[in-house]
């Protein structure tokens, strides 16, 4: 199985000095949280996948179990064993499954989750397979990534770098021994347009992205 639809090479790669990137992106990740209980409605009746849980620890790490009040009816996927997530967070249930091909049937589940993991699948044809499959299990999706446009890559906190074109960017970082990064099956960049053109053309699209110091930060997409 290939190690895509996790964030474990993220988090064992990324600088976090002093824990400060954690407690950043768990302040955003709040923000991601707020946006879709109010765009969604959220609550006791809905049925939600979450699509790409980390066997991770750090606190930002599978915030929707850890936040969301109704846990029985939240449903996990990643292909890392993160069982640990059903003690933790009681009534999440997990199941071990590559998000490339979900063990569901069409429109299983009134919401899909996919919180900061496609840009760790591979290239465009692997992202636009990973939209595909999301929808089709779901009634709506959101799906989230960094803003390729962001001036700070957010995995290696290296400004504007990866602005270049990307074999440029991989290319500096091999140099500078972000060898993980430099490989396109484990980080392959997003912005707003080159998703938009992935999402299947029977899908609404509502866009709710997030900012940081005035700019795009993170990409939020509302599918439905």
């Amino acid at each position: 199985m290939q190690n895509h639809n996790s964030e474990s090479g993220y988090y064992r790669n990324q600088p976090n000095p002093g824990g400060c990137l954690s407690k950043l992106s768990m302040k955003m990740r709040k923000k991601m949280y707020l946006k879709l209980i109010e765009i969604t409605g959220a609550d006791s009746r809905m049925k939600i996948l979450d699509v790409g849980v980390t066997n991770d620890r750090r606190i930002e790490s599978n915030f929707l179990e850890k936040l969301y009040p109704y846990k029985e009816n939240i449903t996990t996927t990643g292909i890392e064993d993160a069982s640990f997530i059903q003690k933790e967070c009681r009534g999440v249930k997990f199941i071990q499954a590559d998000g490339m091909n979900l063990p569901f049937g069409n429109r299983s589940f009134d919401l899909v989750t996919c919180f900061a993991v496609i840009e760790h699948v591979g290239n465009n044809t692997k992202q636009k397979q990973l939209i595909n499959e999301l929808c089709r299990v779901g009634k709506s999706c959101i799906i989230t990534t960094p803003n390729r446009w962001y001036p700070i890559e957010v995995h290696t906190m290296m400004p504007f770098i990866h602005w270049l074109p990307p074999e440029c960017f991989r290319k500096i970082l091999r140099v500078t021994g972000q060898v993980f990064y430099s490989k396109e099956k484990n980080l392959s960049l997003l912005d707003a347009k080159t998703l938009k053109r992935m999402i299947p053309e029977r899908m609404k699209v509502n866009e709710h992205h997030h900012r940081l110091m005035g700019i795009v930060s993170n990409l939020f997409f509302h599918l439905k």
